[in-house]
């Protein structure tokens, strides 16, 4: 019997235009990443308000090292790390947050107090490895996004991402949870005129059962293992989908977990302060979060990108942690309501365990003896460092993964030396060969000891 063969972007497609992209299997062509190799996926996850810097410094040497209090949920994660201190974000010149936010993944300026003046490093990357090779170039996603003055609109305050084009044009994320399940992984275009979710009246999955049975009665037991991981994976995204609108009410996803809860535009009726509290989609952000975590590695892991960004709120973060029993938003503690170290604490040590669910589940997509994390890059920035000053000096950065020969399992420690030179370092993990990014008077060169 002929050895069953698949391409590595194989679909499965049902009726209409449903079609549902496989997880690797060894019946795919093509060979495992091998050390060494470029890095094959970037990730970027930003995350507010910098950090509590006497409850964040490890202590230790660079091998042998124990985790600061907010750092301590990534412990079990710490082979899979590099802690890099001693970074200052130089290029950061303008209103004290925006200039972090536009500087973090350019090494740029802010262009005439506004917008970066240059590509953000996740656009370089994309162009390298994405554009033109899979579905989606890259994929920008946030939650509880454009808080206070930014009042719901793409902003300087919350710009993270910008094109690798001659505009640097600022690249607004994707915030609407239901919408990108809906994208990526099974929209249905109706008739003209009518909601284009309506076909999809009952599970995705329902369209392409057969089919996607058929495959698994063709493939070896380790294959169809993956296969019932990755099916229970799409079950489970698609039923924490809210009930969706439709026509007449009659189309609604499987529901397990609400999300109608939740407001992605809230921020739209925010004012300047933070003083219009949306509790009902605050208390939310977990939930939301997690599937939001979800939907990107799952989009990593099927190859419709090679490049995705997360956003955790922006850098006003004016929005309040019912969970964490904080009534006042991230702000108010970081230095409007004067500097308040325990709350923000509080909040660092939350991220960092949102930060070790993410990796953990990237450490969890096995490519046939290595795993998303192995060939990935993830990089973990905020917009300063120190929340009452502003200040953006030994800034806490955090990279993961395997790819490029990445060397994890270490605590890096610099004195001073410009953020510029580990955005270079991070293209050369992508078989990048230039010396220099973003604003070359604040970059000396790549940052050493990486790999």
């Amino acid at each position: 019997m002929t050895k069953l063969r698949l391409e590595r972007r194989t679909v499965l497609r049902g009726a209409g235009s449903i079609a549902i992209a496989l997880p690797w299997l060894e019946a795919m062509a093509g060979k495992a990443h091998a050390a060494g190799e470029p890095a094959k996926r970037f990730v970027g996850v930003f995350q507010p308000g910098g950090t509590v810097r006497s409850r964040y410094t490890p202590t230790g040497n660079e091998t042998a090292f124990t985790m600061g209090p907010i750092l301590k949920p990534l412990e079990s994660l710490q082979s899979r790390l590099l802690v890099i201190d001693g970074l200052d974000m130089k290029s950061a010149i303008g209103e004290q947050h925006q200039a972090g936010i536009v500087a973090l993944l350019t090494g740029c300026r802010q262009k005439g107090g506004g917008y970066a003046g240059g590509p953000s490093v996740d656009q370089v990357i994309a162009r390298k490895i994405s554009v033109g090779k899979k579905p989606k170039a890259s994929l920008q996603f946030a939650v509880r996004w454009a808080t206070g003055k930014a009042k719901g609109r793409l902003s300087p305050i919350n710009s993270l991402n910008f094109e690798d084009n001659a505009s640097f044009s600022p690249i607004p994320p994707r915030l609407a949870p239901d919408q990108i399940f809906d994208e990526l992984f099974g929209s249905v275009p109706g008739p003209m005129g009518t909601d284009p979710r309506v076909p999809r009246r009952k599970s995705i999955l329902d369209y392409v059962g057969r089919r996607y049975q058929a495959l698994a009665g063709r493939v070896g037991a380790d294959d169809k293992r993956r296969l019932e991981q990755h099916l229970t994976k799409v079950r489970e995204m698609e039923a924490s989908l809210s009930v969706l609108p439709g026509v007449g009410g009659a189309c609604k996803a499987p529901v397990k977990v609400d999300t109608s809860d939740y407001n992605p535009r809230t921020g739209l009726n925010a004012d300047d302060l933070g003083n219009n509290v949306d509790a009902r989609t605050d208390t939310a952000i977990p939930k939301v979060g997690k599937f939001m975590m979800d939907m990107l590695v799952t989009a990593l892991a099927c190859d419709l990108t090679a490049v995705a960004t997360l956003q955790w709120s922006d850098t006003e973060a004016k929005h309040t942690f019912p969970w964490l029993n904080l009534k006042d938003h991230h702000h108010y503690y970081q230095h409007d309501g004067g500097f308040r170290a325990r709350e923000c604490e509080a909040v660092g040590v939350w991220y960092s365990q949102q930060h070790a669910y993410l990796l953990q589940q990237m450490a969890a997509v096995d490519l046939g003896g290595r795993s998303l994390l192995d060939e990935s890059v993830v990089f973990f920035g905020s917009e300063l460092q120190d929340p009452p000053s502003h200040r953006k000096t030994n800034m806490p950065f955090l990279l993961a993964g395997g790819g490029g020969g990445l060397r994890t399992g270490r605590w890096l420690t610099h004195n001073g030396v410009p953020h510029n030179n580990l955005l270079v370092s991070i293209l050369n993990l992508f078989g990048e060969t230039r010396a220099t990014f973003g604003d070359a008077a604040y970059c000396t060169g790549a940052l050493p000891n990486l790999v």
